[in-house]
This record gives C-alpha cells, sequence and structure tokens, in this order.
C-alpha cells in the first residue's frame, strides 16, 4: 500500500471536474436526528421500499435531517454546544491559555451531543464529561474575576439569557422559558447541577410496541444490522414524557387533588404553569453579588427574584398572587438535579422526590438511565410567599 498525501494528489492526479461535498452523514445517523413523528415516516418509508430498494442507487435519494438538528432536537446538546461556543470565543479574546483551551477542545467531542443507538447524550457520564471540562475551561478563564452579567442571546434560539458568572461559577437564567435556572455549575466541583435529561418521546418507543405487537412483518430482504436490533427490556407501554424542558425552578399550581403517583409520570394537568411562559427580567448588582427581579407577563400572577453571591451561593424568593388558584391548590417549583444540593427553605415545604429515568437505546437494546432527581417544593395556595436557598454541595 502506498500512501499519497493530500498535496500530492492535488498535484498529480487530474481534477474530474467540479463538484461539492454534501452537508450529509451516512444513512442512520440522518434519520437518527430528524424528529420523532418524521423519523417514523421515514422508517415505515424504507420498510415499504424494503431492503434491496433502499440499498440500492436510488436508496442513497432517501434522506433524513441535517446532523445538526440533534441541536433543535434536544435543548441540553444545544446548550452544551452554545456554551462550549460561547467559552471558545472568550478564550480567543483572552489569549488562547493552553489549559482552558485544552478542557475546551475535549468539550468538542460529539458522543454526548448526539443519539442514536450507542446511548449518546442519553449517558449521563458522557454529558457529565463535558460540563466539567466546560466547567475547568470557564474556571481557568475567569480566575481572579468578580461577580458579573451578561444579556445576550447565548443558546440561539432568538431570545436573551442572562449569563451570570465569577470565579468561582457561572449560571444561566432563561427569561422566555419560565425564568428557569437552566445552568448551575459551581467550579470546585466542576458540576453542572442542572445537568439532567428530559424524558423525551423517542420514534424507536412506538416501534418497539409496534415490533412486540407484530404490527409489520419484517418485509425487508436483508440481514438486520445492528441499527435494527430490537432486544433487552420489553415495553408494554410507552414510557412517561415531560411536558416541559426540565430545569432547575419550573413552576407550577398543581391541583389540590393530585397525587404523587400520577405526579411522577407527568400524568396530569397543572393547573397554572410557567414553564413556557416568558417573563421579564431586571438584573442587577446589589450587596457584592447579583440580583434578577422576574416578574410573569401573560396574566402575570408571579415573582421570583434570585440572588446570586460571588461564591455562587443562591437565594430565590417567591411571591405569588393567591387568586390564581383555588385555596386548595399548591404552589409548587421543581429542580431538577445531577447531583444533590444543600436546600434550605422558609417555611418548610412538603417534598416530592423521584428518579428522572429514561428509557433509551443502546447497542444492548432499550436500557433504563438515571439521570438525575426531581426534587419539587409545594406550598400551601394561601401562603403567598416562599424562599429557599442553594448553600452549596451536599456533603461539601
Amino acid at each position: 500500500v502506498q500512501l499519497s498525501r493530500l498535496d500530492d494528489a492535488l498535484a498529480e492526479v487530474p481534477s474530474g471536474g467540479l463538484a461539492y461535498l454534501p452537508t450529509a452523514s451516512y444513512r442512520e445517523m440522518e434519520g437518527w436526528s430528524l424528529p420523532p413523528d418524521a423519523a417514523l415516516r421515514l422508517t415505515r418509508l424504507e420498510r415499504d421500499l424494503g431492503d434491496a430498494r433502499v440499498s440500492s442507487p436510488e436508496g442513497a435519494l432517501i434522506r433524513g435531517a441535517h446532523w445538526r438538528n440533534f441541536l433543535v432536537k434536544y435543548s441540553e446538546s444545544n446548550r452544551m454546544h452554545k456554551k462550549m461556543q460561547a467559552l471558545s470565543a472568550l478564550c480567543r479574546r483572552r489569549g488562547d491559555p493552553p489549559g482552558a483551551r485544552r478542557a475546551i477542545g475535549r468539550a468538542q467531542c460529539n458522543d454526548a451531543y448526539w443519539h442514536g443507538v450507542f446511548g449518546g447524550l442519553y449517558l449521563p457520564h458522557l454529558r457529565e464529561a463535558i460540563w466539567r471540562n466546560l466547567a475547568q475551561a470557564e474556571s481557568e478563564l475567569r480566575a481572579g474575576e468578580p461577580i458579573g452579567y451578561e444579556i445576550f442571546d447565548l443558546d440561539g434560539d432568538g431570545h436573551d439569557e442572562l449569563w451570570i458568572h465569577s470565579s468561582d461559577f457561572s449560571a444561566i437564567v432563561s427569561p422566555w422559558r419560565g425564568a428557569a435556572l437552566e445552568e448551575y455549575s459551581l467550579f470546585r466541583t466542576a458540576t453542572n447541577y442542572a445537568d439532567t435529561l428530559t424524558r423525551r418521546r423517542e420514534a424507536y418507543h412506538v416501534l418497539a410496541l409496534e415490533h412486540q405487537a407484530g404490527s409489520h412483518g419484517g418485509a425487508g430482504d436483508g440481514t438486520p444490522s445492528i441499527h435494527d436490533i430490537e432486544h433487552g427490556i420489553r415495553l408494554e407501554v410507552q414510557p412517561p414524557v415531560d411536558a416541559d424542558d426540565r430545569a432547575m425552578f419550573v413552576d407550577r399550581v398543581l391541583p389540590a387533588g393530585l397525587r404523587f403517583e400520577d405526579y411522577e409520570p407527568g400524568d396530569y394537568w397543572a393547573a397554572r404553569s410557567w414553564a413556557r411562559t416568558p417573563f421579564t427580567a431586571t438584573p442587577r448588582r446589589h450587596d457584592g453579588g447579583v440580583e434578577i427581579v422576574c416578574d410573569a407577563t401573560e396574566g402575570g400572577g408571579l415573582r421570583k427574584v434570585f440572588r446570586f453571591t460571588a461564591g455562587g451561593t443562591l437565594q430565590v424568593s417567591y411571591e405569588w398572587d393567591v387568586a390564581i388558584g383555588d385555596p386548595g391548590d399548591v404552589m409548587s417549583t421543581e429542580l431538577s438535579l445531577f447531583a444533590p444540593l444543600l436546600l434550605r427553605c422558609e417555611p418548610e415545604p412538603e417534598r416530592w422526590q423521584f428518579t428522572i429515568e429514561t428509557l433509551a437505546k443502546s447497542e444492548r437494546g432499550l436500557d433504563r438511565t438515571r439521570q438525575g432527581e426531581s426534587v419539587t417544593l409545594r406550598w400551601p395556595m394561601l401562603l403567598g410567599r416562599a424562599l429557599l436557598e442553594i448553600e452549596g454541595p451536599a456533603g461539601a
């Protein structure tokens, strides 16, 4: 075998004409990046055509979506990606210190940014490694820096976020999505405590049930690939899905009669939810820290105030209009946590807690994976106000 460098090939091999490389990947990857409904349609189309036609030259005309659609399909992937880009730009502005640049490079390992058949984004240790390297990079870049904040569209969705940071922590508040806390990274532990995963419907959940029910006859005439084999956990019903993206401080009024057994799988209707309500957000420097006053639009009824200290501790105060719910309803805020935090609340709430589990495809079939813990703090509706404080990592 004689190897040739690209510049040698360009110099020695005659041109075959003009060509443009497509913005594409292999066929399975393009299918995985589709939204669930479109992925189902593509799978059923391929079954109708049969393996012979799909594997023929005309099969090249059957395509899914662009790889970047994973960043649309999974907000968690997009958040990592855009944070990495923001830190890469900050690193360049600060002279590209080698340690920070190396950590950012490690955070660009793409396995954690997508999901197909081998886990990917659904594997917590892969996401944790991305966030750990981002925290290490930002810690070096912000060494000795006082607390501050920036307001800009960090995640590229057309709406501004607030990026609060110091030499000890980094946090993202999204006014457009219920003034939720979407990142809360403490540099001393190199951990993003908001690094959980939303329970979503995936196309293979539906296909697994169809397969088990025998609703398709295995029309393909070829040998199934690793991408097609289904084994492992057998589904009897569709796994739970979340109505809203997971984050910290997702606020809802829960009906009085709601049972924990219905709340855990998301099988309920909130009496009022601010998860997708835009908030106004007014930040200011206050007592050596940063205070952000967030007021709900579209009917209002809720104010929450974030108070960050330079060391990364966080206090959140709530005031709500008791008339927005029935007297027996419950005001709640849900924190989806990657790792335990020390919480102090006034007054002490009732707590509902459960493990966030997903059912995702892997090389073994369908796997249950722990993604974190849901902690929901519940106060009587008529109380009208509450206060909580994150004092730091549990066990620190």
